[in-house]
């Protein structure tokens, strides 16, 4: 999630870092026979299952009801596993109801509580009478897992991976275990790759291009890694990092900072640029050595700095909702870049 960069949280922040941050047809096709929380459907489960994650395992039993989101994102692949939480986290921007357009119409007329964007709320959330909860893009430390635990069974992380490095597959398929709907997550999965390999066949034009995705802001520059999920959209379609960027790129974290005057490793067939706030954004524009870089010199460069863009939601996020968006928005525009290339 590009180390889910958003507006509050900068870079820095105890070494984790947050994004500084219509779903159409094609998704409603992802989606279809998604309802709401209920009685346990064909290919569900009410029975006990276990689930192994950073801080140990939790057991869940039965079909949950009342599940509570703490994570900025998972509350994309509990609504199209057909669930509609009690609580979610804020994230950036406003969305109505916290819920970008790509998950509105899962979400129907649910009205879930909104809970605090900085920090897991403990109060709120045993408020809200929780059965499951949820937070496996949430950066949940020991503390917060043993407290929340205590309210109702709670699943963190995976081990496996750096904070908020989860691939979309595992949070989709970890979620749909908890919820019992195993089968429901393989076929929302399965689907969404097949999309990612129709599109590759569709645009050959990706395989072996170059892309970088870089982050800016407070005057600090930082270049992402394939460890971050958003570079891992394009390494999916494809697109490899520079050779310059690969070399410096951390095999176990989502970015590395760099200097204002090693922007240049970043210079791609297409670069994208996260800034935390359009200010940073003309401040990266004026930058002598951006400038110079050759995808900034031909116009092969995405800037995305407005908290209501879309694009820049989308590609935050990065969940079995938000794809499907991006690959019917943004893929032409790379199309399209990638012939001045």
């Amino acid at each position: 999630m590009c180390g889910l960069r958003a507006a509050g949280l900068g870079e820095g922040a105890g070494g984790i870092t947050r994004r500084d941050l219509l779903l159409g047809g094609a998704a409603a096709v992802l989606l279809a026979g998604c309802g709401g929380s209920g009685n346990v459907r064909k290919g569900e489960t009410s029975g006990s299952r276990t689930i192994d994650h950073e801080y140990g395992k939790t057991t869940i039993d039965g079909s949950p009801e009342r599940i509570v989101s703490v994570g900025y994102t998972d509350h994309d692949p509990i609504l199209a596993l057909g669930m509609r939480p009690v609580g979610i986290r804020r994230w950036f921007g406003n969305p109505p109801r916290g819920v970008w357009p790509w998950a509105r119409d899962v979400l129907g007329d649910a009205r879930p509580r909104l809970l605090p964007e900085n920090s897991i709320n403990y109060e709120q959330v045993a408020a809200l009478k929780p059965d499951l909860i949820v937070g496996i893009s949430s950066g949940m430390n020991r503390k917060d897992y043993d407290v929340l635990s205590e309210f109702a069974p709670t699943l963190p992380q995976s081990g496996r991976w750096p904070q908020y490095g989860v691939p979309w597959q595992e949070q989709t398929l970890v979620i749909g275990r908890a919820l019992g709907r195993e089968q429901k997550a393989r076929e929302l999965v399965a689907n969404l790759e097949e999309r990612f390999e129709q599109t590759r066949r569709e645009h050959p034009e990706f395989e072996g291009a170059t892309v970088s995705v870089i982050g800016t802001g407070s005057g600090a520059f930082y270049l992402y890694s394939t460890v971050d999920r958003s570079v891992a959209f394009f390494t999916a379609l494809g697109f490899r990092l520079p050779a310059p960027a690969a070399r410096i790129a951390p095999k176990d974290r989502y970015y590395v900072q760099i200097s204002e005057e090693r922007l240049g490793v970043a210079d791609a067939d297409v670069l994208i640029c996260f800034c935390s706030s359009p200010a940073d954004e003309r401040r990266l524009r004026s930058s002598a050595v951006f400038r110079r870089l050759g995808a900034v010199k031909d116009g092969r460069t995405i800037y995305l700095s407005e908290d209501d863009d879309l694009t820049r939601a989308a590609l935050s996020f990065d969940t079995v909702l938000s794809h499907p968006y991006l690959l019917e928005h943004l893929v032409p525009k790379l199309s399209w870049l990638l012939e001045k290339a």
